[in-house]
């Protein structure tokens, strides 16, 4: 199914131009679009009879799909003023309101989604659950400011430059400037979306609601986020039933059977808030919930589609968001009358980086030549879009932006007490991975334009110079959960949709020598990612020790009543559920699946098993030890190893698995499944995205519980998921 085949492109959608392939893909790109880049391909005698794809892919990529330009965003001046947003839980929709909807919620036959025709697979009955707790969700067009300061335009040496207004008046150089709102589509309305707080054994059911055909303040669109303003809501990684998961290996077979839901529809998306298997080894900490639509995941997660889910676990006190009790970690619960309830000194920090557009940077890529976004007429540059959000769907390694946020905020400063704090770290960006460090800084922040740097090297646009590290972080718990025991860490990595909890103690340095009110402490990214493809330093790798960039300002203060505790390096947190004593029996029988660029090269086309996503089919595994190529299917209830690989040329790829964590049982041959990869800790834990360094293989033993249908599983990098990089799966 192509249906983004639209008129103006003779019928000729992306995903039938990736599957043509380098030479059928150029032919029809060129007949069927029109497309602008014909002069340029004649000129390099690439269409002559004998010299067609005589060039290389990368040049031919650049020629016809895009240009590989990116502008430089304007310098923001006063970095560190505006606070972070500390998101609030969202509250709950009364019963007498949501029973009084013309369709309510309810586990009936049509109940699960405006289209009538879905069920919700179990009801919270089924689990001896209460009935969920309502929650409404709409998504909508709305602006949004990254920074209150004054910003300088600069181009990409640095230096003053031109800039524009949304009439495109031209502004001279050296200009200082407000920045202009960008136009978001978010969950209600803002970015990041909503926060739910949630509990286990407390289901909560969500109506997600399509206004974003609503466009009463008459935004500019600009020329990204879905084409058809549809939406496809994951709960990343919910175990959760298919109807509910929110991917499109579901979607474009059931439910909606297109991409995603269109304007004016809905889903009930029912969180179970139930561990797999019912194990309580099995329970999480912190999820998010971001769109998932087929071939825009990226364009719309950019756009802003973006929200929290922290769960808690009142079994036994152990972790309820109350330091008195359970594993005492930091957080002051504070419950309200309509069973919601916030948690002070627990704050979820969503990490997402944007570049704005510079006015004078050319927009071209394949989706122009498709004719999806006609009204603005690219290739063409926008002075009306000078410092909004500027976004290419076609990069060739994945996007990457030069402006860091921090919970929709470029650069913000926390006020903190003297005392420890919980923070839930989730990386919201397209591609780009970051390392953290704690640290102190006598001089302050310095501009890389101040420094003399320019290019790439201005991504993040400050540095400290002198920053040295102060303090050290206690890792309680990855991507599926609490970890078995504390992690005293320097730094760490946070790769994309990743998730990392960590305890500061703001009372002392890393010396033991304490603190005092009004001393600063900076968090600090020390990993250069100048694109998608993979870091060029970090501390694993050739670290730059000039490239110290902070992005949240944490400013000590008074002293307050503190009941957490640290936990000590031997404290059990949460047990892992067992492998199984012969889970090496189970090596030959694996599944195996290959990460790789397409053959047309040039990052044009991602596949697995040399395969592009095809969402009417569960995917093959490759010839496994044993000499068979089983189909992606796995029985209800079931478990089994997964092997994914990186195919190589020098790439990264952070690869999620939907619907159940993971153990890693291997990583490049090695049994890590009792010591982790000094690389990465977190594989003594539950996680539900594999961590592909270049040419990596790792093994996972994973579960398939409670739930039949199809799922998927796709990088991360959402500029490789949307071109591809994805399979269906599922459990029978």
């Amino acid at each position: 199914m192509d249906t983004q085949a639209t008129a103006e492109t003779g019928g000729l959608g992306r995903r039938t131009l990736l599957r043509l392939g380098a030479a059928g893909g150029l032919s029809a790109a060129v007949v069927g679009a029109k497309v602008f880049a014909v002069p340029g391909l004649e000129k390099g005698g690439l269409l002559n009879a004998d010299g067609a794809f005589a060039g290389t892919s990368t040049a031919l990529s650049d020629l016809l799909f895009y240009i590989e330009t990116y502008p430089t965003s304007p310098l923001i001046m006063s970095p560190f003023k505006d606070p972070l947003t500390v998101p609030q839980a969202l509250r709950p929709t009364p019963l007498s309101e949501f029973s009084a909807w013309p369709q309510p919620p309810g586990p009936g036959v049509g109940q699960q989604n405006s289209l009538g025709n879905e069920q919700h697979q179990i009801w919270t009955k089924t689990i001896n659950c209460p009935d969920p707790i309502v929650y409404k969700i709409e998504l909508m067009v709305r602006p949004h400011s990254f920074t209150s300061s004054k910003v300088l335009p600069i181009d990409a040496a640095g230096k003053p430059t031109v800039s524009f207004d949304s009439t495109g008046k031209t502004y001279a150089a050296g200009t200082v400037r407000d920045l202009p709102p960008s136009t978001i589509y978010g969950f209600n309305g803002t970015f990041p979306g909503p926060m739910i707080n949630a509990e286990y054994g407390k289901p909560a059911l969500v109506r997600f609601v399509n206004r974003l055909d609503e466009n009463e303040l008459g935004l500019d669109r600009q020329d990204f986020g879905a084409p058809d303003w549809s939406f496809l809501t994951h709960l990343h990684n919910g175990h959760t039933a298919p109807e509910s998961d929110g991917n499109p290996h579901y979607t474009m077979n059931y439910g909606p059977k297109t991409h995603g839901y269109l304007p004016q529809t809905w889903c009930d998306n029912l969180y179970l808030n139930w561990p797999a298997g019912n194990d309580d080894r099995e329970k999480q900490s912190f999820f998010w919930f971001h769109d998932h639509r087929m071939d825009h995941t990226g364009a719309n997660v950019y756009k802003g589609m973006v929200g929290l889910y922290p769960i808690y676990d009142p079994k036994g006190k152990l972790d309820m968001g109350d330091e008195r009790y359970g594993l005492r970690l930091p957080g002051v619960r504070r419950n309200h009358a309509d069973g919601s309830f916030d948690v002070d000194y627990d704050i979820p920090l969503a990490f997402y980086d944007t570049r704005l557009d510079d006015g004078v940077t050319t927009h071209k890529d394949v989706h122009d030549a498709l004719g999806e976004y006609p009204a603005v007429k690219n290739p063409a540059t926008h002075p009306e879009w000078w410092g909004k959000t500027f976004f290419k769907h076609f990069p060739s390694h994945g996007f990457v932006g030069d402006i860091f946020t921090i919970n929709g905020t470029a650069y913000p400063v926390l006020n903190v007490k003297r005392r420890k704090y919980r923070f839930r770290f989730l990386d919201a960006s397209v591609s780009r991975i970051y390392e953290f460090k704690l640290m102190s800084s006598t001089k302050g922040p310095k501009s890389a334009v101040s420094l003399g740097y320019s290019g790439d090297e201005l991504d993040g646009q400050y540095r400290i110079p002198d920053g040295q590290e102060c303090m050290k972080f206690v890792q309680i718990a990855s991507d599926g959960g609490l970890l078995p025991f504390p992690i005293t860490r320097s730094s760490f990595e946070l790769w994309p949709a990743k998730r990392r909890e960590v305890i500061i103690d703001f009372t002392k340095y890393a010396d033991g020598t304490p603190t005092t009110k009004g001393d600063v402490v900076y968090l600090t990214n020390v990993m250069k990612m100048p694109n998608g493809r993979k870091w060029a330093d970090s501390s694993r790798f050739s670290p730059d020790p000039a490239y110290k960039v902070p992005m949240l300002k944490f400013v000590i203060g008074d002293a307050a009543p503190d009941y957490s505790v640290m936990p000590p390096p031997n404290r059990l947190m949460r047990a892992l559920p067992p492998l199984p004593s012969n889970w090496r029996t189970l090596m030959d029988n694996r599944l195996i699946f290959e990460v790789e660029r397409g053959s047309a090269g040039a990052d044009v086309e991602w596949l697995i098993n040399g395969k592009p996503f095809e969402p009417a089919t569960v995917a093959s595994s490759l010839k496994n030890p044993a000499g068979k190529s089983p189909l992606a299917q796995q029985k209800k209830n079931s478990f089994n190893l997964w092997e994914i690989r990186n195919g190589g040329g020098g790439w990264v790829h952070p690869f999620h698995l939907h619907m159940e964590e993971h153990r890693t049982v291997m990583r490049n041959g090695r049994d890590v499944s009792l010591k982790a990869d000094p690389g990465h800790p977190e594989d003594v834990s539950r996680e539900d995205l594999v961590a592909l360094d270049p040419s990596e293989s790792v093994i996972v033993y994973r579960g398939f519980r409670d739930f039949h249908g199809p799922y998927v599983a796709h990088c991360h990098n959402l500029a490789h998921e949307d071109h591809a990089m994805m399979f269906g799966w599922e459990i029978t």
